[in-house]
């Protein structure tokens, strides 16, 4: 059995890459999240699963898929629906075509509420993202960043909001 060779090490501008890398995905979420509770007393969280139904056909997902969207467990999801439901920012639904799962059916309060954060998120993405990159090609930036991911998203603004 023949063992596979070791890649190269990393050269000092990779390695600079890759820890700036590490520190990004761990700090820039609390960044975003601090801005958004400070201006809109909401969480990133919160906002993530407005964001997403408000994106999904029809303002409905089934929880199952809202909690991967949002990068959450299940219970975690329904923790965060509950409250949400309380707000009247969305509703829970038993789903038509299985009984045993259930819909997030995003309410207009909730797509209100997002509209009314949005701008707050918007200016805080572009102070703690957008004015660091400077004249970086973006769609290269963009396709580098989705590649690492193994995914193929398409943000875009929630629906009604321009940007």
């Amino acid at each position: 059995m023949s063992a596979t060779p070791a890649p190269p090490p990393l050269s000092s501008e990779e390695e600079a890459v890759m820890r700036a890398l590490g520190r990004l995905m761990l700090v820039l979420p609390r960044l975003l999240d601090a801005d958004l509770e400070r201006e809109q007393r909401m969480s990133l969280s919160e906002y993530q699963v407005l964001r997403h139904l408000s994106e999904s056909r029809h303002g409905i997902m089934r929880m199952s898929e809202l909690a991967a969207a949002c990068d959450m467990s299940l219970s975690g999801m329904t923790r965060l629906a509950g409250k949400l439901e309380s707000q009247g920012h969305l509703q829970r639904i038993r789903c038509e075509s299985d009984g045993r799962g259930s819909n997030a059916v995003l309410t207009d309060a909730g797509l209100n509420r997002l509209r009314e954060a949005w701008p707050d998120h918007l200016a805080s993405v572009r102070r703690h993202i957008f004015d660091h990159l400077g004249d970086l090609d973006l769609p290269t930036v963009a396709r580098a960043l989705t590649a690492m991911t193994g995914h193929d998203d398409c943000p875009s603004a929630p629906a009604g909001c321009d940007g």
